[in-house]
């Protein structure tokens, strides 16, 4: 009887086990053929690098499926709900900042491309021809507007106070030489109201979207090189309890090959930047 009951602790405790270890990796799903799927979280149709990855994948029976959407709340909100296996279309400052205040169970797994914000003017061809009381358009919001402060600090018209951090606001500006004008307003408005205003600092993806080339049109523009920047590299993000899993690290290996850096470097000149 003691026996008995010591075989029935033991193969109590190795069901324990079991359940404790399935519990905590969640599994990427399997489509008919038996091909894993890894379901990707993108913002946009703007696809040909994620293209490449899903060739690749391909190859080793691992299915990439891409799910779009329109903004840039409900992808996190997605990958919290198990909806995606993965998502990229966000920089790391604003991972962090939404996975904070949100309370969500995501993680970076890995850096991807620096999209460079850039200062255009319809007006002027060198930001020399400023003049006194020149009005400068930056994005309303926290995140982008403190990156275009920022940003207009590296270019030397404005100086910020130090301890504003990542994330300064008009009020923090210290010296304004030239008397600027500030104008917050609606990123994806600025480039419609560019003819109202000296210059703007606009944000990569809505430049191209009106049809900018960043390198070619912009009169000032990021340095990938700049180490203050490094927040602004945009990621792959998971969830904690997948983040191991075999076919989610194979994703990033594959984006993070040299052959997919070329592939950037070739398709976007300069616009994006592989930060890997």
């Amino acid at each position: 009887m003691k026996n008995f009951k010591s075989l029935k602790a033991i193969l109590l405790f190795i069901i324990f086990i079991v359940i404790f270890v399935g519990c905590g990796k969640s599994e990427v799903s399997q489509n008919s053929s038996g091909k894993k799927i890894v379901k990707l979280g993108i913002s946009g149709d703007e696809n040909i690098i994620w293209e490449n990855v899903k060739a690749i994948l391909a190859k080793e029976n691992i299915e990439l499926k891409f799910i779009n959407f329109s903004d840039y709340i409900r992808p996190n909100l997605a990958l919290e709900e198990k909806e995606l296996d993965i998502n990229a279309f966000q920089t790391e400052i604003y991972f962090d900042k939404f996975k904070t205040e949100h309370k969500l169970s995501i993680v970076n797994l890995g850096y991807t491309v620096l999209a460079p914000m850039g200062i255009y003017s319809k007006k002027i061809t060198e930001l020399s021809q400023l003049k006194n009381k020149a009005t400068i358009a930056i994005p309303n919001d926290i995140s982008n507007g403190g990156r275009a402060l920022l940003l207009l600090q590296d270019a030397g018209i404005i100086e910020l106070d130090k301890t504003a951090g990542v994330f300064p606001r008009v009020r923090d500006i210290v010296s304004n030489p030239k008397n600027i004008k500030i104008v917050e307003l609606v990123a994806t408005q600025i480039p419609r109201s560019i003819e109202d205003v000296d210059a703007a600092a606009i944000n990569n993806g809505v430049a191209v979207e009106a049809g900018y080339s960043p390198l070619a049109d912009s009169i000032f523009i990021e340095d990938f090189k700049n180490e203050r920047l490094k927040p602004y590299f945009n990621i792959i993000a998971s969830r904690e309890d997948n983040q191991n899993n075999p076919e989610i690290k194979r994703v990033l290996e594959i984006y993070q090959t040299p052959e997919n850096k070329k592939i950037i470097d070739d398709y976007y000149k300069g616009s994006s930047i592989a930060v890997f």
